[in-house]
């Protein structure tokens, strides 16, 4: 059976919530930041050398990479849901968002995360920070103008993979300039496959 090995606190929050849209049957092991550290505990890297999250085990495969979790569990178990058919028009851009994600979008965010812990030595560095994060997120906010979700007319993989820049843009209080992003976020939150994802996995917050 498939196995979700899932850090509170992490972007395997985002794989939970996927599982449970798609009513995946799976099971989950937990594991608990370090609280002072905030880093992964050390039993994770027996699951996967880089000892981080998401990891799912599924058989004989260990998979990590949140873009590459999303694509397998939505090719192995999403029954040609969730995603565009290969070919399709749609197909393209919702490759690019599940790149897109990790790929560009986050780099400025977690740049935020840790430069904002250096307190006054990182303050050189946050108005290039400010700028990237602007760039991105009204990117991301032009495309979801007029649109309920990234692709198509229905959840994909690239709203689960999305989900985590909403997130932490909305941590760090940035959301008020990007309407289409943020209401876009309040849908994501609000529907019954993420509650049940967040009461399952733990409350979903993220130290700065």
């Amino acid at each position: 059976m498939l196995t979700l090995h899932h850090l509170n606190d992490s972007r395997s929050q985002r794989i939970l919530w996927l599982l449970e849209e798609l009513g995946t049957p799976y099971e989950m092991q937990c594991y608990q930041r370090d609280p002072q550290t905030r880093l992964a505990p050390p039993e994770l890297e027996a699951v996967h050398p880089l000892g981080k999250a998401p990891v799912i085990t599924d058989g004989d495969l260990t998979l990590a990479e949140s873009g590459a979790v999303v694509d397998y569990i939505i090719r192995r178990y999403g029954k040609g849901t969730m995603m565009p058919a290969t070919g399709d028009a749609d197909y393209e851009a919702y490759n690019e968002w599940l790149h897109y994600s990790e790929g560009s979008a986050m780099l400025p965010l977690m740049l935020n995360l840790y430069v904002s812990r250096l307190k006054e030595a990182g303050a050189p560095l946050h108005p290039r920070i400010d700028s990237e994060m602007a760039n991105h997120l009204g990117y991301v906010d032009s495309a979801l103008k007029g649109r309920e979700f990234f692709v198509g007319q229905s959840l994909t993989g690239a709203d689960i993979q999305m989900s985590f820049v909403g997130d932490m843009a909305k941590v760090f209080g940035k959301l008020g300039p990007y309407p289409n992003l943020s209401a876009w976020l309040s849908r994501m939150h609000a529907r019954p496959a993420f509650q049940r994802s967040i009461e399952k996995g733990g409350a979903y917050r993220y130290a700065k």
